[in-house]
């Protein structure tokens, strides 16, 4: 008999932060995320999990869950096995919308991956080569207030410190200054300044930066202004790295096409799940490129996922785990654990290994397709 979705459950996880987070584009108060459970014919049950961010994404968790109902229809009574097919039929029903579409995509491939009796990175064709440890990020605030922070950071163990900055030159240079004198020069620092400078901005702040080690600066310009990415990087005595300019593959092969970039930062939930993210890292691959993996605000389960497909590749080479440890709470079962020094670990459980609490869910607005 055929493997085939025979339900889907969505669930809205509003999970509050320890603290507001801050970047150029806004503060966030709360993980307003959507759980996708994919049920199947054969007792295998698919998690995905998505964390929408307006600003970026264009998608909340009230649109998720609406969009996700007519994902559901679509799917239910399709082979889960065939992610191809059911990724690009959830392409052609609905453009756009990649946050609700990568949960339903991670939810196919925990299936796979458990049907084939096999933890997701194995699916994927990875091996465990090599050791994972997040940054740790400090958010935008005055320069006093994210010393403070990186030096908590440093303390912890963390290996590197990511800074949102994205202002003007003087403010940005006086946080990255403060750091510095805050935790000495033993870690790397790597600077997002999440869209925020004009081209002429990034330029000189970037310069300005130049005597502090910055590794590699996330989206320095508008995303839409990514024809001048090109006269960013080459002025820039740091290295760039495409966040929001670099959804899917197709935006990676533009980029790739202008030298836009050093670096591409893939998002679950920009590229609309792992089968467009492994294209980006094919894209990647053809043109010499490394990658970083990143994330929104999700929880463990969706960042256990996230490692999973980190180990696919040599080229991804810096991972942006970080924000399970911003939650108040933990609704996960099982997973990624965070190990001392930043260090992330998984074990060989089938598919992603990692599901929400029943119990937690009972609490959750739901809905069954």
């Amino acid at each position: 008999m055929q493997l085939q979705i025979t339900s889907v459950e969505l669930y809205k996880l509003r999970i509050p932060l320890k603290q507001p987070f801050v970047i150029s584009l806004g503060a966030q108060y709360d993980a307003d995320n959507v759980l996708v459970i994919i049920r199947t014919n054969k007792g295998i049950s698919g998690y995905g999990e998505c964390s929408p961010y307006m600003s970026i994404n264009g998608e909340s968790m009230d649109t998720c869950f609406i969009v996700g109902q007519y994902l559901a229809g679509l799917l239910k009574g399709k082979d889960p096995l065939r992610i191809e097919e059911c990724v690009l039929a959830m392409d052609r029903l609905i453009t756009r919308n990649e946050s609700i579409k990568s949960a339903f995509d991670m939810a196919l491939y925990d299936i796979a991956a458990q049907f084939m009796n096999q933890p997701l990175y194995q699916l994927l064709g990875g091996t465990k080569n090599k050791v994972i440890s997040t940054d740790m990020t400090v958010g935008l605030g005055s320069p006093e207030k994210m010393a403070k922070e990186a030096v908590e950071y440093k303390a912890a163990g963390f290996p590197s410190i990511k800074v949102k900055l994205g202002t003007t030159t003087e403010d940005d240079v006086a946080r990255i200054k403060a750091i510095c004198d805050a935790i000495g020069n033993e870690l790397p620092l790597r600077i997002d300044a999440n869209q925020g400078w004009s081209v002429e901005t990034a330029i000189g702040t970037l310069q300005a930066l130049a005597a502090y080690g910055i590794e590699h600066c996330e989206e320095p310009i508008a995303r839409w202004n990514y024809m001048a990415l090109p006269e960013v990087r080459k002025n820039s005595p740091i290295k760039i790295m495409s966040d929001e300019s670099c959804f899917d593959e197709h935006d990676a092969e533009r980029l790739a096409k202008l030298n836009a970039c050093d670096y591409f930062n893939v998002k679950l939930g920009k590229s609309g799940g792992i089968w467009h993210a492994l294209k980006i890292v094919e894209v990647a691959k053809a043109n010499n490129l490394k990658l970083q993996v990143g994330c929104f605000m999700e929880s463990r389960l969706a960042i256990t996922a996230l490692v999973h497909f980190a180990y696919s590749s040599d080229l991804i080479v810096h991972y942006d785990l970080d924000t399970p440890l911003m939650l108040k709470e933990d609704p996960v079962v099982g997973g990624m654990k965070f190990l001392d020094n930043g260090i992330v670990e998984i074990n060989d459980a089938v598919g992603i290994g990692a599901t929400i609490d029943e119990e937690y869910l009972q609490k959750c607005e739901k809905v069954i397709i």
